[in-house]
């Protein structure tokens, strides 16, 4: 399975990083393992939603070498992928 990244174009959690679980009928399931944990993710319109389509190598590798990750991985792959955007902003 390809891991996917999301980020929330709208809503409470506007701005927030997730992966995503499930997708099905215009909808998507999407997990941080903090306050949507994979028991019970987010629910949300892929409309509200925007698929981050290059993702570090680091961040791919967490995500797939246990599978499927827990809550803990999820947690720790999203924080290094906002780890990694930080710093490309600083070389802009």
């Amino acid at each position: 399975m390809a891991v996917k990244l999301a980020r929330s174009m709208s809503g409470h959690d506007k701005g927030r990083f997730y992966v995503v679980i499930k997708e099905e009928d215009g909808y998507v399931y999407l997990a941080d393992g903090v306050l949507k944990t994979l028991e019970k993710p987010k629910k949300k319109n892929l409309k509200h939603i925007q698929i981050i389509k290059k993702i570090p190598g680091p961040v791919e590798e967490l995500l797939c070498r246990e599978n499927p990750p827990g809550d803990v991985e999820l947690k720790r792959a999203l924080k290094l992928y906002e780890k990694s955007i930080e710093t490309k902003k600083h070389f802009r």
